[in-house]
């Protein structure tokens, strides 16, 4: 019975986040959910990247928070109370529950001519038309852990029950392979604001091993 409310979970917590459309996205540059005014491209549009940091906010979160690591990738988040373990695997790392949001990593292993630096680009260009569309509200590079990525926000989609993401994706060379590494916080829409620093803390306080 515990198994089945395990996978139960997981299927929740996959279909909500939309994950299979995420990763279209990702390689098609298409369709995403949401439906309001857009409102930020961040000053990195000639493709230098923001470190990311914290608010005084959101500090307070990530120091009060548990180091959680995906042992299989070496990458580590700090989780606050109540983000439970869903499902590990080596390329998959699943983290939450229904009541805070959900956490998901996903690592693509590519190959090693696989043009990194032209598809990045190629998503940060993608996202700004979201933006451009209403269907983000912020877009930018952004720099995690010495680690350059597109990073966006989705605005808020039209069922506000409905799932906003906070995503970000980048590439690395870790034990030999050549990455993608694609994580999100998600919550419904009409939950996302009150979450939205703590997915934050989430998101900016990510180790990820490198080499």
């Amino acid at each position: 019975m515990k198994s089945l409310l395990g996978f139960g979970m997981l299927f929740f917590a996959l279909s909500f986040c939309g994950l299979g459309d995420r990763l279209k996205q990702m390689q098609s540059g298409s369709d995403a959910p949401g439906g309001s005014t857009p409102t930020s491209a961040d000053k990195t549009a000639d493709g230098e990247a923001e470190k990311a940091s914290l608010n005084s906010d959101q500090k307070a979160i990530a120091d009060a928070a548990t180091e959680t690591k995906w042992d299989e990738q070496n990458i580590s988040w700090r989780l606050p109370n109540g983000w439970n373990k869903m499902d590990v695997k080596k390329e998959n790392f699943n983290y939450g529950s229904p009541s805070v949001g959900f956490l998901i990593g996903t690592i693509s292993v590519l190959p090693a001519s696989f043009p990194a630096d032209v598809s990045l680009k190629a998503q940060y260009d993608s996202a700004l038309e979201q933006l451009k569309q209403g269907k983000y509200e912020k877009v930018r590079w952004l720099e995690i852990d010495g680690i350059k990525g597109v990073e966006w926000i989705e605005a808020m989609p039209e069922d506000k029950t409905g799932p906003r993401r906070h995503q970000w994706i980048a590439f690395r060379n870790y034990q030999g392979q050549n990455q993608q590494l694609n994580i999100m916080v998600s919550t419904k829409g009409n939950e996302f604001d009150q979450k939205r620093d703590t997915f934050a803390a989430i998101m900016y306080s990510m180790k990820i091993s490198k080499g």
